[in-house]
């Protein structure tokens, strides 16, 4: 993968960096290699790094999307001037590396699965949520005049296997009759017929609420909206250090102490370990790889038969998310490598190439313009949370989004400005209870993901 600078930002990033082993990421790093960043122009200035101490109200650590949301509402609807800090170049992590899919969803678990853990009341409350936050996502991009090509049209949920169609005829039915919610859907000619020729494909269920994005185009117009509104974002200033004294939290970075009365948390999976001790090991970071072709020719724009250019994804737990993009190259994407060390091992770009080729034979051996790889932010219990720490006042985070961060990280920057700010927040399973602890070593947590790993890959394949 090559290097390709954007604001004069030329430091080789650091492929292999792993969250769950690494101190912390330093300063300076360039931007992973991503289409996203490789078409999105030139950056919007930042503040610069942090050069002195400072005295702040709010420090928000991470700039990407979620980070940003915070510091808008917080000036929208508080008046409150947020100090955005961020370890490297502005939404350097996530939100510049993921699939550009906004979906109607937050985490890893389906509305079935919702009525299961907390009952249907809770589960409708969590629904109301999730239609309020695609309607706020809306707003944004029309409100702030945000740029991000958006590709209004659904999420098609393809049934990767004939077993899959009974549980997604069972799962729409449970979305039109007990959340009211207008899912749909296609049997394997319809969805071929209307929105994609995928040869794995025996049908799909369609939800209403779903665009595709701009990923970098989108972060960067967050912070343009961000700093219009006055909030300050500082790039290359990295929190290696966080003490609380008399009520107020010492944030150390290279150019000096930022000291806050509050401190909202957005850093997705890309905090290390010791960032803070109250969140330590709350989340599993989880590596994610992806791919752009170089264009389609007519003849292979046929033989995929992509008519929709809203978000796809399959139904394996392993979930591979792909989309036909507006300059005609296919991206797709989807789990990989255990460890940062082992991230560029070349049979994790060949098992996508594969299941690239699985589902559309005519790109088999196509050449790829993009290349790259990013860690999601799984929580141990599949479900965000957005929330403050209660025995470390003035300590508030979002986290855990399980890679369905791009429309809900929206409504979780409105949410934490509302904790910041010292509101009430509905009382769902996602605000009033924090991430669950997981006490395991790194190298046992790392063995246990590989063994469901091995899990997963079984149960998707199988016949």
């Amino acid at each position: 993968m090559t290097v390709r600078e954007i604001s004069g930002r030329a430091v080789p990033f650091d492929p292999f960096y792993d969250p769950m082993t690494a101190r912390g990421l330093g300063p300076g790093s360039n931007y992973a290699p991503t289409y996203w960043i490789g078409t999105a122009g030139t950056a919007p200035e930042g503040d610069g790094p942090v050069t002195r101490a400072m005295d702040v109200d709010v420090a928000v650590i991470g700039s990407g999307y979620t980070g940003l949301s915070t510091a808008i509402h917080l000036a929208r609807e508080h008046g409150i001037k947020a100090t955005v800090l961020e370890a490297n170049g502005v939404a350097y992590g996530c939100s510049t590396r993921n699939g550009g899919q906004a979906q109607i969803s937050a985490g890893r678990l389906k509305r079935s699965q919702w009525v299961k853990r907390w009952g249907l009341d809770v589960a409708r409350g969590m629904h109301g949520e999730m239609v309020e936050a695609f309607a706020l996502f809306r707003s944004l991009l029309a409100d702030h005049n945000i740029q991000c090509d958006p590709q209004d049209g659904g999420h098609y949920f393809i049934a990767h296997k004939e077993r899959i169609m009974p549980s997604l005829i069972s799962e729409a039915a449970l979305l039109r009759d007990a959340f009211g919610y207008d899912a749909r859907i296609l049997t394997r000619d319809e969805l071929f017929a209307t929105a994609v020729r995928d040869q794995e494909a025996h049908g799909a269920m369609w939800e209403p609420d779903g665009i595709a994005i701009h990923a970098a185009k989108l972060a960067f117009e967050y912070l343009r909206v961000a700093r219009e509104l006055g909030a300050t974002v500082h790039p290359d200033s990295p929190v290696q250090g966080w003490s609380v004294k008399d009520g107020v939290h010492h944030l150390q970075t290279p150019g000096g102490v930022v000291r806050a009365r509050r401190v909202a948390v957005a850093t997705a999976g890309y905090a290390a370990r010791n960032l803070q001790g109250r969140l330590r090991d709350r989340l599993m970071p989880v590596m994610s790889n992806s791919i752009v072709t170089r264009v389609l020719d007519r003849s292979e724009l046929e033989a995929v038969g992509i008519r929709k250019m809203s978000p796809l994804t399959d139904t394996r737990t392993l979930r591979h998310y792909y989309r036909l993009l507006p300059d005609n190259r296919l991206q797709i994407g989807s789990r990989a490598a255990i460890t940062g060390a082992d991230a560029a091992n070349p049979a994790h770009l060949g098992a996508l190439r594969e299941s690239l080729a699985r589902k559309f034979p005519a790109l088999r051996g196509i050449d790829l313009d993009y290349s790259w790889w990013g860690w999601v932010d799984v929580s141990h219990d599949m479900m965000p949370r957005i929330t403050g720490v209660p025995d470390v006042p003035g300590m508030f985070y979002a986290l855990g989004y399980g890679g369905n961060g791009v429309m809900y990280s929206a409504m979780a920057g409105r949410r934490l400005a509302q904790l910041v700010a010292g509101q009430t927040v509905p009382d769902l399973p996602i605000f009033n209870s924090e991430l669950r602890h997981e006490g395991w070593k790194t190298p046992f947590r790392r063995l246990g993901q590989r063994g469901l790993y091995h899990l997963y890959h079984y149960r998707d394949e199988r016949k």
